[in-house]
């Protein structure tokens, strides 16, 4: 991540793949699932008096080397939550209250930061799923937008293109998953988002998606199955609210057909 490019650019450089990390692999903090890190006393996000649960820690610090300045200074640990009402461990509240909310709801959502410094690792409270941490590794690498992404539409791409792929435009380039920042993990972060079933970022109320920067991507699990259509996790945050370090405005963009 050397760089954020503008948001009418194509591709954008180095998002970070991330991957099970083996002994002593681990970036920092990474990982999906296990307990939060948050400063104490830091209360924890609930959905209408559902608790979220902890889906997955980002070190920024670990990552710092490919972030250049995409992130403000300090920012530290990321905590993002998710209200579970698929998983196993699921509280049937959980369930009942996405019924009657909308699948891009920002409460259902929620990303918070800890500086490194001062984050403990806090215990869920009952009725918030748990899922076993699985540590992660860290790469760099180089993402394009998915071919219903908004972002094609500022590109004129003359008669380079004659026929999009319908959902991945590595097709168009031979040979490109043997280059050496191709990407080779589903989960990824601030990169541009995937979406397998041919979504595109869902902004609430019809905002423009190229406002919001991507910060996290999870894929479905054999435990867990949050977000939206083939279980995909997203979460987005408007850029002015990045850089002024406001993390309340980030909002879970699942994949929804």
């Amino acid at each position: 991540m050397a760089e954020e490019l503008a948001a009418t650019s194509v591709p954008r450089c180095s998002p970070q793949a991330v991957a099970e990390a083996g002994p002593g692999e681990a970036a920092g903090h990474c990982r999906f699932g296990g307990r939060a890190m948050l400063e104490p006393g830091t209360p924890w996000p609930d959905c209408e008096g559902v608790p979220l649960s902890l889906l997955a820690v980002l070190d920024t610090d670990a990552l710092a080397p490919w972030l250049g300045d995409l992130l403000p200074a300090g920012t530290g640990l990321l905590n993002f939550f998710s209200l579970d009402s698929e998983s196993e461990r699921c509280d049937p509240a959980a369930f009942e209250l996405l019924l009657k909310l909308d699948l891009i709801d920002p409460r259902l959502g929620a990303v918070i930061p800890a500086p490194s410094a001062h984050a403990v690792e806090t215990d869920a409270p009952a009725r918030s799923s748990v899922f076993e941490p699985v540590a992660w590794t860290a790469s760099p690498g180089f993402a394009f937008p998915d071919t219903f992404d908004p972002a094609w539409d500022t590109v004129d791409l003359g008669s380079v293109v004659d026929d999009m792929p319908v959902y991945d435009i590595t097709d168009l380039l031979p040979g490109w998953s043997e280059q050496p920042y191709a990407l080779h993990a589903e989960d990824m972060a601030f990169g541009w988002p995937v979406f397998p079933t041919g979504s595109s970022p869902t902004p609430p109320d019809g905002e423009d998606s190229s406002r919001y920067q991507h910060l996290l991507q999870l894929s479905g699990q054999d435990d867990w199955w949050i977000g939206g259509d083939s279980g995909w996790m997203h979460w987005s945050i408007p850029t002015d609210a990045l850089r002024g370090g406001d993390f309340s405005r980030a909002i879970p963009t699942p994949d929804i057909w």
